[in-house]
């Protein structure tokens, strides 16, 4: 069957989800591989989740994406959920099964690894530390992918330290919890580091952390892509340190899902990422 000779329909669930840069890749790559489709954004209140769920089946769709302030509840509405999805503890991408019934998993890890493996060739998980600052669904993905990688230390600070505790407990050996007061001494000899809050992106305060003890071979990465540069990697590329921001992240997220929903295997093309970034220069 060829990509014309059928529908293809998906989305992403969110509240709001107007901001959502998804529908803007996901419909180059149906153009990209001549598909008739369409990739929606679903304003969905929390209240209407498990409504907005049961609906996909009836009105065509083969999966959706899940966004904020969804991606936990999910784990309580799908039928079925893998792995990765209950490790992590949050749910991102929807597919819908032959029998009908919702499938969750979690592509967030695999777009960060992505990108940076696209956009820093030479980083290498065996090379040294890695720190993590925050505890959130974003930081959890973030730790996975480092440590399905081959991450052996993942220094992890968030401002409240039993949060941080918690999730070291869960994952295991490899995450290393630490005080929010040690968050500039934790950057020594590590090789990189990554910000998983929201802090820095537009409408709130920077990231609140010295760079002083970083080594200047290191990374500093930004899940944040509103702005493209937040603060901390702003600071970090004055001086001298490599950089990577959020977009790339969106992104990679996205082929497993179209891997999952139509057995197709999308390509991040320069095209794709510069017309992304072109859409974000004003905001």
């Amino acid at each position: 069957m060829s990509n014309t000779d059928r529908l293809f329909l998906a989305g992403v669930i969110g509240w709001p989800v107007s901001h959502s840069r998804s529908p803007l890749m996901h419909n180059y790559w149906m153009k990209q591989n001549k598909c008739i489709g369409l990739y929606l954004p679903l304003a969905v209140q929390p209240c209407g989740l498990a409504t907005a769920l049961s609906a996909l089946k009836p009105l065509g769709f083969t999966g959706c994406n899940v966004t904020i302030p969804h991606k936990q509840m999910t784990l309580k509405i799908v039928d079925k959920i893998d792995e990765t999805a209950s490790t992590i503890g949050a749910i991102s991408c929807i597919t819908l099964q032959k029998d009908g019934s919702l499938l969750g998993t979690n592509n967030d890890w695999y777009g960060f690894m992505a990108n940076l493996k696209q956009e820093h060739p030479d980083w290498r998980a065996n090379a040294g530390p890695a720190v993590v600052i925050g505890a959130g669904g974003a930081s959890r993905a973030v730790c996975y992918g480092l440590m399905h990688e081959g991450v052996e230390e993942i220094r992890l600070v968030n401002r409240t330290y039993a949060k941080a505790d918690t999730l070291a407990k869960q994952f295991g050996k490899s995450i290393k919890p630490l005080p929010w007061k040690m968050r500039h001494q934790a950057l020594e000899d590590v090789t990189i580091v990554i910000n998983t809050t929201n802090q820095g992106m537009v409408g709130e305060l920077p990231l609140d952390i010295s760079l002083d003890h970083l080594p200047n071979s290191a990374i500093a990465a930004d899940i944040i892509y509103v702005p493209l540069e937040t603060p901390f990697l702003t600071a970090a590329k004055h001086r001298g340190n490599r950089t990577l921001n959020g977009i790339g992240m969106l992104l990679h997220q996205g082929i497993p899902a179209w891997k999952q929903w139509f057995s197709i295997e999308p390509v991040v093309t320069p095209e794709l990422k510069e017309m992304m970034e072109s859409s974000l220069i004003k905001i």
